[in-house]
């Protein structure tokens, strides 16, 4: 299965303060140990909210909102997306990963959907247009 595990901001990410060399070390350390075991898929960190944007679709109008938005804990500072075999031994993972912010932090975990998740809704002409996106994408890497 995967699955994405989200930072969550804090305090100190949504005011942009970067990581000390020793937290960076220790996610490095972290990030090692996931690839070497095939869990990491990829993963990384996000500027504050400051530096983004939202775009609010009603109907056919679309709002743009630049940040930064207000509630810090609804916010994502970083992620990363894990392959795991359940949602256990992703929260065993999880459980190692250093404290990602200087102060009390979250993390979240959440499922991909899968194809079959859809059931007849995929049909086999947009299960092959999920194939050729995921290839033509994999080739941007």
């Amino acid at each position: 299965m995967k699955v994405m595990v989200m930072v969550k901001a804090s305090k100190s990410s949504e005011a942009g303060e970067m990581p000390s060399e020793e937290l960076l070390t220790a996610m490095g350390n972290f990030n090692e140990e996931l690839v070497k075991a095939g869990i990491m898929l990829s993963g990384d960190g996000l500027r504050p909210s400051s530096a983004g944007v939202r775009i609010r679709f009603s109907g056919a109008e679309r709002t743009v909102i630049d940040g930064p938005f207000a509630e810090t804990k609804e916010l994502v500072a970083g992620y990363w997306v894990w392959k795991v075999k359940s949602m256990e031994e992703a929260i065993e993972w999880a459980k190692r990963c250093p404290n990602p912010m200087p102060e009390e932090s979250d993390l979240e975990i959440r499922p991909f959907f899968e194809m079959e998740d859809f059931g007849d809704t995929m049909t086999p002409e947009l299960k092959e247009q999920e194939r050729r996106i995921a290839e033509a994408a994999e080739k941007l890497d």
